[in-house]
């Protein structure tokens, strides 16, 4: 009797874990095929233009990198970088709107393309902040002889520092490795609107 219930016991012991292991195979199966079904939403470029390279103000960017002959992917890039296309953003450092544009650097653009009428508060209208913005991107690309990663820099952390990392380093007009920009927030920036920019080639042109 007790040889039975033995049996018995085992081979309960048996079909629990058989079930427990088919519920893991099962599992294992759905976590594969969602990772799948993922991977192929992630990498989907209606799903990547709706989500996570929007391209708001198109119309502005497009005109206003036209006037100024710049790539408007760049400037787009740029902007997403910046503040995701957001009108009323700030940072802490007080650089507003969608290009994150100091105050006083608007100021200076104002008085260098003779916008007479201008005033602090129009750096959260789009159509104005593009504009400044990407003016300031294309003086950046002249005055660095079109060096986008030296551009990229100034623009983030200005041209001041810029011009002394050229300076101290021995950069010219050929230096391309954004890895030896020495502020990390900076070389993580030129890297990001770099990235930036190819996506928006991809997916816009």
């Amino acid at each position: 009797m007790a040889y039975w219930i033995e049996q018995k016991a085992d081979c309960q012991s048996r079909a629990r874990q058989k079930t427990k292991m088919g519920f893991w195979k099962k599992f294992c199966i759905c976590i594969v095929i969602l990772a799948g079904i993922g991977y192929g939403i992630w990498h989907d470029e209606d799903f990547q233009r709706k989500y996570m390279y929007p391209y708001p103000y198109r119309q502005f960017i497009e005109y206003y990198a036209d006037r100024y002959q710049m790539d408007e992917c760049l400037i787009a890039g740029v902007a997403l970088a910046e503040s995701k296309f957001e009108p009323t953003a700030q940072s802490v450092h007080g650089a507003q709107g969608i290009m994150q544009i100091m105050p006083e650097t608007a100021a200076w653009i104002a008085y260098q393309i003779e916008d007479d009428d201008f005033s602090a508060a129009e750096m959260y209208e789009p159509e104005k902040n593009i504009k400044y913005g990407t003016w300031y991107l294309a003086s950046l690309n002249e005055e660095f002889l079109g060096n986008k990663v030296l551009m990229l820099a100034a623009y983030n952390a200005g041209r001041g520092n810029v011009h002394e990392w050229m300076e101290k380093y021995g950069w010219d007009e050929n230096f391309s490795d954004y890895k030896q920009i020495p502020f990390p927030e900076t070389r993580e920036y030129v890297q990001k609107v770099l990235k930036y920019e190819r996506k928006y080639k991809k997916l816009y042109k």
